[in-house]
């Protein structure tokens, strides 16, 4: 398969309740690069609340979407990321919850996320020169986001704005919803999905990911943090 781009995720792990639950809910299991079936809930339409996440699979991104530099190779980016995970501990958090992050919901950390975040930014920083520089429309397109200093400091160094010290760890259960419907959609996961979260909440291993022709991400290979 050809990919357009590559990302490093947090994949949840196939197999735990919420992660079957959750993948369902979104409609789109890059493990298997398979569409499944939503769950049927009264009074959701789940393949419209979950439309504009759904390409990108379960997951929270550590290193966001990139193009592949020239001169670098598939091979030599998994190599990167093999070395990488196994210079990095596990992470443990307290657990997670659902949040609203503005008009979207995702699921969130709780606990100390020092180490989640070093995580992440050893992601950004440590694989960008497989990354090919965000094009001056990329760049201006994103500006229209009325961004803060820090983090058009970030774009211009690591091609996108919430990284870093802007970073905050995610994993998108929606689009952006309107008022009602997302109170609806908070309420729905609160009941289904809450009790299925895990407690503690680990992340053991990185994802690479690429970007098919048609948008949808794959999973490519796992990769386990050892260090």
């Amino acid at each position: 398969m050809t990919f357009t781009r590559y990302a490093i995720y947090f994949a949840p792990p196939a197999g735990a309740a919420w992660t079957h639950f959750a993948t369902n809910w979104l409609g789109w299991d890059m493990e298997t690069g398979q569409e499944v079936a939503h769950p049927l809930i009264d009074g959701v339409d789940v393949d419209a609340v979950t439309q504009v996440p759904r390409k990108y699979g379960l997951h929270a991104t550590m290193k966001p979407p990139f193009r592949l530099h020239e001169g670098q190779s598939l091979d030599a980016l998994s190599k990167a990321c093999e070395r990488l995970a196994q210079s990095r501990p596990r992470v443990t958090l307290d657990g997670l919850e659902i949040a609203r992050l503005g008009r979207f919901l995702a699921l969130r950390p709780l606990g100390d996320e020092t180490a989640l975040s070093a995580l992440a930014a050893a992601c950004v920083r440590d694989l960008d020169d497989f990354r090919t520089p965000a094009p001056v429309a990329e760049l201006e397109r994103r500006r229209a986001a009325e961004l803060t200093a820090e983090q058009d400091a970030n774009l211009v160094q690591w091609g996108y704005p919430y990284v870093m010290g802007s970073f905050r760890f995610h994993i998108t259960l929606s689009g952006k919803l309107d008022k009602a419907t997302l109170a609806t959609v908070d309420a729905t996961l609160q009941s289904r999905l809450m009790q299925l979260l895990p407690r503690p909440f680990q992340i053991n291993d990185l994802a690479l990911v690429g970007e098919a022709e048609d948008g949808r991400f794959h999973l490519i290979q796992r990769y386990v943090l050892s260090g």
